[in-house]
Parts: C-alpha cells; structure tokens; sequence
C-alpha cells in the first residue's frame, strides 16, 4: 500500500507505524510523502504537457532524466548531455521547456508548502516535535523550567504586540491568476490526504488536481505591463481575506487555551498581540509611481476591504444571536434603535423588510447587530463614492455622513454591549463563542484593516524645507550645519504662526513632498501608521518630518521613524536619538515611546553579510541603552527580507538571536514580497507564523538569552573588521568587479521585467550604490553563487584559526544563538550554491580577461565553505539530522532549476548579442520575442531569471 492510501487516516496512522515513537518516524514520512507528492504533481502535470505538445513531451522527459542523472552524479559528463540535449532544441521549442519546467517548479514548490502545513498541523497534535517553540509550549517553559509566575506572563502577553508589515518590494513574482490556481490544488491535496475517499472521491478529486494543473499551463504566467501600487495592494490584501482576518481570532482561542492551561484568564477583548501595517502605496522612496493619489486610493481600497469583511461576520452574527433575554442596557439600545427608525431617523436603512425581519425588542441583540451590518453597509457606499470622487476629503466626508462608520470604536461599543449583556444574564458561554472572534476582529483590523506606512528618503524632505527658508529669505536649509538646522526646527516647531507660505513656488519634488503631508491630513488617522525616512542619519531628519506635518495640517501626528541602513548609518544612529531624547520638546512629544527601524539589505550591500550582521546586532544594543537613560521604551523595526542576503531567516530563531533586552514586549518586522505567500498563503502555516512570533517575542521578553562573553564579543569585532575588508576590496575597490558582475549575471535584464512597479535603481545611472539590495541579491541569487551572503566570510574565519582561535570559534556557535543562526544561514545558503552553474555562467557570458577574477571568488567561496564547516564541526553541507529534510528538498528541487539555468544563459546570450549588433539566425527567426519570452518565466525561490526570492 502506498503512503498516499495511508494518508487517508491522516497523518496519525502512518505515524503509528513507527517502532521508535512518532519524533523518531516524521523525519521517514515526511520525506516519503514529499517525493511522492512530487511525483504526483510532476506526473499530472506531463500527462496535460503531453496531451498539447505530444512530440515535445518525450524531450522534456529526456531533459528532466538527464538533469537527475547530473544531480545524483555531478559528473562534467552528464552535465555536458543536459547542454547539448538543451541545445538541440529549436527557438520556439525553447520557450515551451522553460515554461514546464517553470510550471513544474512551481507545483514542487506547492509540494513543500502541503508538507510544510501537514507538519504544523501535526505538531500542534503532538504527533510530532519541532525545534522551534509554540506559544504553549513556551508558556510551559516559562513557569516549569524557570519559575516564573503565571500572572506576570499573563501580563507580560496582554501588554505584547507584533506588528507585522507587509511591503511588496520586490512583488510577488508569480501572478494572482496562478496563485489561486495552486491555492486550489493545495486543498485538494490536502483533501487528497486526510479525508477518507470513496474511490470514486479519490478520481475526482485527482481530476479536478489537473483541471486546475491545466488551467495554469494554459493561463500566461507573464506579466505583460508592471504592477502599479494599487496592484501591489490589492495582491497583499487578498491574504487578510484568505487566512489572516478568519486565522487570527482562532489563533487567539488557541492562546486562552493555552492561558488556562497555566491557570490564567482568557485574554482581554481588548488585547491586540498582532497589528498589521503595509508599505504598498505608501513607500515612495525613490518610486515615482506612489503619489498622493496613489495613497489615498490603496488607503480607501484597504478601508473597503475592512467594511466588506466585518459587514460578512455581523452578518452572520444577526442570524446566529437569536437569544431574547438581555441585561436593561441591551433591551434600552434596541428600544432606541427601533424609535428611531419609526420616526425616520435613519435614512442609511435601505432594506425594506428590515423592520419587519428583525424589528422586535424580543430580539434586541438581532435589533442592534442588524443596526450595525446596514450603517457598514452605508460605510461601504460612501467609500466607493470616495474612490470615484478623487478631491473630496476622505476624513471630512465620513466624519459627516451621519449613516456611516469613520472610526471602529462606534463598532466595537454596541458589540461589547452585547457581550456583557449575554455574561450578565448567564450566557457566557455564548458570549464567548462567535461574538468574542468578531470583537476580536473588529479590535485588531478595525475599519482599516492594515495600517499604511509612508516612506521618503530623508534629502527629500531636507529640499522642502530649504524651499521654505530660502523663500522667506531666512538663509538655505541644506547649507546650515546640524546644530543650526535643529534649532531652527525646534524653534518652529513650538512656534503657532504657520511657516509654509501659500505662495510658495514649488520644484516638482518639493510640489510631491507637500502634497505628500496635505493629503495624508485628509485621511482617517486610523488608516496611518508610522512616518519611515530612510537614509536617516541625523536629529533633524526626524525633526524635519514633524514640522512638515505640522505645516500640512495633520492634526493626529504619524510617528516618525528613522532608518538607519548603511554600516555608516548604523554607528551614527546612537548619537541621533541621543540628540533626540535630550532635547525636551521631543522627549514630551514621543510620550515615551519611539520606535526606530533598521534596514538589513542595504546595510548587507555596503558592507556584506557578516559585518552587517554585526553592525545590527551592536546598534540594537545601543539604541536599546540611549532609550533606557531617557526612560523611553524601544520598538525596533526590523527591515528584513526573504534572502539570507536581505536578513531572511527563521523567525523565531531570528528573534531569540537578537540581543538581550532590546525586544521588550513590542517587534515590528517586515514581510517582504513573495515572503507574504510563504508566511500566510495556507491557513497552517499562517497560523504558525502568528504562534511562532508570539512565542518567540514572549520569550524574548522575559527569558532572554545571556549576554555574550566579552573574547566572543572582541572575536566578532575582528572578523566584522576583516570580512568587510574582504568585501569592500571587491566590491568597491576591485576596477574588474562591475563589469563582471553586470555580464555575469542578469542584473540588467532584472530591471526591464514586470515583477514590481518599483525601478530597480534609485538613480537612473551610477555604481553599485545606487543599485537596490533586492536586485543585487536577486541576480547573484539567480546563478546560484549568493556571493554577498559569503564573501568576507572565509577571509575573517581564517585570520581567527590563523591566530589559533578555532576552538574559540566552536564554543561560540555552540552557546551563542547569534553566531549559530549566523553559521546555520550560511551552510544552507552553501548547500543552495552551486559552482558549477556558476562556471558555465562565466564560461558563456563573460569576457575572458575576466575569468581571473570569476576564479579568485570560486576559490574564495569553496575555503568560506570548507572553514564554516570547520568551525560548526560538520561533515560536509547539510549532514546533522536535523538539516536532513532540507537537504531532500533541495536535492528534489534541483533537477528542475538546472535545465531553467542553462537556458537562462541561451536567452542572455541571445539578447547580449543582439543588442551588441551581432548576426544571431540567419533562418528568418527573429529570436528577440522568443528571449524577451523566456526571460520572463519567473520559477520562484531558485534561479531564472524571473525568480527573484531565495528563501527559507
């Protein structure tokens, strides 16, 4: 019998089989059942491929035998047959095998996610054990093994909040139209797995498999115009309707659980341990795209998306609270209700059965409920008014429209009316049922649904600033020092005389920034989250942003948070919020909060992954110090990405790596992109990922991990100096190392394809800093070199073991969890390598007199390699037990990226020589649209050149 009958008694049974216990068998299954659910999908996929391209099928079989055959043997040999297989492939030809490998890619890819969700589930069943703590199994620590009092966990929770902001830079590659295909397919597998089937079930549930396997081959995976913002919001909010808005509250009940389990309460309604933010129509550094219509439309969209998704719960509710007994205060609200809608008094009433449907005091709780569902219906009207009337005042319209909703606290008191009326008269128990989630809902995603975030660089606001003095013929802004222009900031800023002229005269950027604050005056304060600058780098960027507020109109102040990115940026960030929180008008302002970003890809860019790493680790240290002199409580935000590269990593090992003491109780982080899928495109997983980031901030707060010793501390310090060194000698200083990098990889053809409405360049021309990090780590991700993960790795380790420091390296990745997460990424991230591929890359594409510098780094990388694998005392890449489930899912992904990396190098050639005018085809084939074509298939997580994230 094969494992996929097995899983129709679920997961449990084929656990059951197991000897030594069910941890000791997951490992077995899961692995069984990952290659036979490739094979599943793979299977299906070829029978549909074959039934259009019959003739085309059998080379597509040859091509994917070939490409195992060179990954079990990694022989030169079986590595030439895969060329010269691909090769005798006709142009038109070429494009229909990217296309199926990329679509193969994609459905392995699925295979992992259903795994990945079998497992969660499982683990949340105790049928198996992960290494990373669930929010239970923290609280279980927390009191059993170290003591502490349950109350002051119950507490140390209710006070907790994760913000969790989703930015779409870069989007996700791979478009809606075929996200919500493999949604599909992914719960029909999942059904596949743990429903016990007829046979004639099974049959249609295999056929609807590729009905849907078939409508995604013949749906076109390219996008042929780039993403606008709104796009971009649009795909981001699909997650709150899919798992986030419905998964939170039953993520909440699994917390009372869990909570009662320790002898403590449910949590408050009230309680809001998650907020979500966006950066979708707001970030508008260096995006000409996001403009302040842009804003007030996605901030609208997101406005909408709330009223339509709370309007269904209410709905709901009207039908399901039939209870007549009520405390007074109910009964008297519904009394009103029903008076006043006798005298006319509510002209948003549209339904006439209304009063006759649930018209009666017997019925207060339908009286006041469907009181609320039709003024949300009324919000919903108003809105979408807004959208077709772009120059009427969001905020002013809805404070005025007597029938709908501007805030959600208008929602929330007739609800919690509600609910203490069903616990007065002895109904708790329903209370705390259906009506508790939608509370819950209501208190969490409000009117809002995720709060956006706006973004400018700080010279941006520097320049309206200058606009203003220079104007007034107070002196320029931009020449005065730092001291000057603080002082003439502070001075403003208590002043009550406005300062910006109405007359003006106005370049168009300054027109953009000023427009920028009067706009975001019009909006909902509740749809605004935090004011981001990046390249922050001194007090008045942030004094500078809190006058232009001022100035603008905006009556509720956005919290202005300074990013600090580059290693410069980093070491200056101290003294900033130094100046900052010395000064008493901010000190009073902030109120005792501030929260500061820190920006993990440009600062992997300018000084490489190590030092970066470091430079991260000790500014959380100090800015966590300079607040706690000043009394003021620190939110870090955390500017990840999905790559190792751009700071990606496990969350909740990249949480209890942080320093001590610098998360307490609050985290903000990004989700990045195609993270967004990852993270909470199944309803498991995103559950997980909720518990995962409560456990792991809880934890941090109140169990964090021990301060390094100080020789570990002096050993990162010297290997920060060294591998930047390392990095920078190359990457800025070596004449050869751009031009290498732009043939050797497809960073150029990066920024021509419609994968985000963002350039790939803040500036239209210039050096590697002007490139953005997404684009350097993606074209050095998409030949499978990931050099600015390493490089200055194996020149810091090896001065350390030079100087006879091996041993102090060991002990410090076994009792340190910041240099073991650190080394644990960079294995994985050698393990993802390849540098043969990254050979026929520079064979193919790159001058020869540049090939001495291509072998200087694949000498480099193999020793970075060898010396992490020394200092983790590993065997070779991937060989502990717990890597070994990784390690299969990189062996089963690899013969499908291999055929997709060698006609990348087809298509880029093709396109090079066309471009530089040489003769391609002499058959009349035009080869332009069919390598344009080719570049555009995007296979996801490992290369091509339409895959853009590496991750986790």
């Amino acid at each position: 019998m094969s494992l996929l009958s097995t899983r129709r008694d679920g997961f449990a049974t084929a656990l059951s089989m197991s000897k030594d216990g069910p941890s000791a068998y997951a490992l077995e299954v899961n692995q069984a059942l990952l290659k036979e659910d490739d094979d599943l999908l793979r299977q299906t996929f070829l029978s549909v491929f074959r039934h259009h391209h019959p003739q085309l099928a059998n080379k597509v079989d040859v091509i994917f035998a070939l490409s195992q055959a060179w990954c079990m043997s990694e022989s030169d040999d079986d590595f030439d047959m895969l060329v010269k297989r691909l090769e005798t492939l006709k142009p038109d030809e070429h494009i229909l095998v990217a296309s199926a490998f990329s679509q193969l890619l994609n459905l392995h890819n699925l295979t992992e996610e259903i795994v990945t969700a079998r497992v969660e589930k499982a683990a949340r069943l105790g049928e198996v054990e992960q290494s990373t703590r669930s929010t239970n199994k923290s609280l279980e620590r927390l009191v059993n093994e170290l003591g502490q009092n349950p109350e002051d966990i119950f507490k140390a929770l209710c006070r907790q909040r994760v913000d969790i902001v989703f930015t779409a830079h870069p989007t996700q590659a791979i478009r809606q139209s075929l996200l919500k295909k493999y949604q599909k397919i992914r719960s029909e597998m999942d059904a596949l797995h743990n429903t016990r089937m007829t046979p004639y079930e099974r049959l249609e549930c295999l056929d609807e498999i590729k009905s849907q396997i078939q409508a995604a081959w013949r749906t076109d995976e390219i996008r042929r115009k780039k993403p606008t913002p709104q796009d971009e919001s649009r795909q981001g909010l699909s997650y709150f309707h899919d798992t986030i808005f419905h998964g939170l509250p039953v993520f909440l009940r699994r917390i009372d659980t869990a909570l009662k389990n320790i002898g403590q309460p449910m949590l408050p309604l009230d309680t809001k341990l998650f907020n979500f933010g966006a950066w979708m129509g707001g970030d508008r550094d260096g995006n000409p795209f996001v403009t302040a219509a842009t804003t007030r439309d996605v901030v609208l969209g997101a406005r909408l998306s709330a009223t339509m998704l709370l309007q269904s719960q209410i709905s709901r509710l009207v039908y399901e609270l039939s209870v007549w007994r009520a405390s007074d205060e109910l009964t008297a609200a519904a009394a009103r209700i029903l008076e006043a809608r006798k005298d006319g008094l509510y002209a948003h009433t549209t339904r006439e059965s209304y009063e006759t449907e649930f018209g009666s005091v017997r019925e207060p709780f339908r009286v006041v409920l469907s009181e609320i569902r039709e003024r949300l219906n009324s919000t919903s009207t108003t809105l979408r008014y807004l959208m077709s009337h772009p120059h009427l005042n969001v905020k002013e319209t809805l404070d005025n429209d007597p029938g709908a909703y501007s805030d959600a606290e208008a929602i929330i008191t007739p609800l919690m009316l509600c609910y203490d009326s069903l616990v007065a008269t002895g109904d708790s128990t329903i209370a705390f049922s259906e009506l508790t989630d939608v509370i819950r809902q209501a208190q969490t995603f409000g009117l809002h649904l995720c709060q956006l975030d706006i973004r400018q660089e700080s010279t941006k606001h520097a320049e309206a600033i200058d606009a203003i003095t220079t104007y007034l013929g107070l002196g320029s802004f931009n020449a005065w020092d730092e001291a000057q222009r603080t002082a003439f900031l502070l001075k403003e800023l208590e002043e009550r005389r406005p300062l910006l002229p109405a007359d003006l005269p106005m370049s168009e950027e300054v027109a953009d920034v000023i427009g920028t604050f009067k706009m975001l005056a019009t909006l909902p304060s509740d749809s605004l989250g935090a004011y981001i600058i990046s390249m922050a780098h001194t007090a008045s960027d942030v004094l500078a942003v809190l006058l232009l507020q001022k100035e603008c109109g905006i009556r509720e102040t956005l919290r202005v948070v300074p990013l600090f990115e580059t290693l410069d940026d980093l070491e200056y960030a101290e003294t900033a919020m130094e100046q900052l929180f010395g000064n008493a008008w901010y000190h009073a302002h902030i109120a005792g909060a501030q929260e500061c970003m820190i920006g993990y890809s440009d600062s992997g860019k300018d000084a490489g992954r190590l030092a970066a790493a470091w430079g991260l680790y000790e500014v959380q240290e100090r800015l966590a110090a300079v607040a706690a002199k000043y009394d003021v409580h620190l939110t870090l935000f955390h500017g990840r990405g999905g790559t190792v590269g751009r700071g990606g990593g496990p969350a909740h090992l990249a949480i209890l790596s942080q320093p001590p003491k610098t998360i307490s109780g609050t985290l903000r982080v990004t989700v990045q992109g195609e993270v967004m899928e990852q993270q909470f495109g199944e309803k498991e997983i995103a559950f997980r990922t909720m518990d995962l980031y409560t456990s792991a901030v809880l934890e941090a707060t109140l169990a964090p991990m021990e301060e390094p010793q100080a020789v570990w501390r002096e050993a990162m310090r010297e290997m920060s100096r060294t591998s930047c060194e390392a990095y920078r000698a190359v990457v800025r200083h070596d004449p050869r190392f751009i031009e290498y990098f732009q043939t050797l990889t497809p960073v150029n053809e990066l920024g021509r394809m419609n994968i985000g409405s963002r350039p790939a360049k803040r500036k239209a021309h210039g050096s590697i800093d002007t490139l953005r990090a997404i684009p350097w780590i993606f074209a050095w991700t998409q030949i499978r070199f990931h050099l600015p993960v390493w490089l200055g790795m194996g020149q810091a380790l090896r001065a350390m073991i030079d100087a006879g420091k091996l041993e102090l390296l060991q002990d410090m990745y076994q009792n340190w969890m910041f240099f073991r997460v650190t080394l644990d990424m960079l294995e994985m991230v050698f393990a993802k390598a390849d540098p043969r591929v990254v050979t026929m890359y520079q064979r193919q594409l790159v001058d020869a007199g540049l090939h001495a510098l291509g072998d200087e780094l694949l000498r480099t990388f193999y020793e970075a390699e060898e010396l992490v694998l020394k200092v983790m005392k590993h065997k070779g890449l991937l060989s502990s037990s717990s890597t070994a489930f990784l390690q299969q899912k990189l062996q089963l992904r690899a013969p499908y990226v291999a055929p997709l990396n060698i006609l990348q190098v087809y298509c880029l050639k093709t396109i090079r020589d066309i471009e530089a005018g040489k003769e391609v085809d002499e058959s009349g084939y035009n080869p332009v649209p069919a390598a344009v074509a080719l570049m555009s298939r995007d296979p996801e997580k490992t290369p091509f050149v339409g895959a853009v994230e590496d991750t986790l």
